[in-house]
């Protein structure tokens, strides 16, 4: 057995075999799936306190427009419910932009300037703080899905369970 490791957030297509187990951060909207929900995951804004010493602590939200954000190259949810409250960002506000979350978090530890991660992430790191807590009030729910054909593949739902097991302590920590 191999295991193929694709970190992208985009979502792949279950039920054309794309990706046999995915971990979602919607609820499944494909009814037939196989899905567990995991819990929530919160996010906030961090910095690296190399980054801040530099540059300053932003204590109001506003104050974000003056510092280098990072995000992502295309509209998210995230985005999305930002703009919602009126708290627009587009991919024109990041100095640093990148579709995938890993990037995203390297260019903050890397001290490049502010981004979104998990706030028990963030938590686990002593060189990153957590900005502004509670302005964001974004949270990510998130499920783990599959195919439901696998359901009979011991590997599989072995492999399922303990993603299932180990994430879900990921985020009871992470609170």
């Amino acid at each position: 057995m191999a295991i193929e490791l694709s970190l992208s957030n985009e979502t792949a297509d279950l039920l054309r075999r794309d990706a046999d187990i995915a971990v979602r951060m919607v609820r499944p909207t494909q009814g037939v799936l196989v899905a567990r929900h995991l819990g929530v995951i919160a996010l906030g804004l961090h910095a690296h306190r190399r980054y801040l010493e530099t540059h300053g602590i932003p204590t109001r939200w506003d104050d974000l427009a003056s510092h280098s954000l990072i995000g992502f190259d295309t509209e998210t949810a995230v985005i999305r419910s930002l703009r919602a409250r009126g708290r627009y960002f587009g991919r024109e506000h990041f100095a640093f932009r990148a579709d995938s979350d890993v990037a995203q978090l390297a260019a903050i530890r890397a001290g490049f300037g502010i981004g979104i991660c998990h706030v028990g992430l963030g938590r686990r790191d002593p060189d990153l703080v957590h900005l502004l807590p509670g302005t964001l009030g974004f949270d990510l729910d998130t499920w783990l899905v599959m195919h439901p054909d696998l359901r009979s593949s011991r590997r599989v739902r072995l492999l399922y369970d303990h993603l299932a097991e180990g994430l879900a302590a990921y985020i009871r920590d992470g609170r």
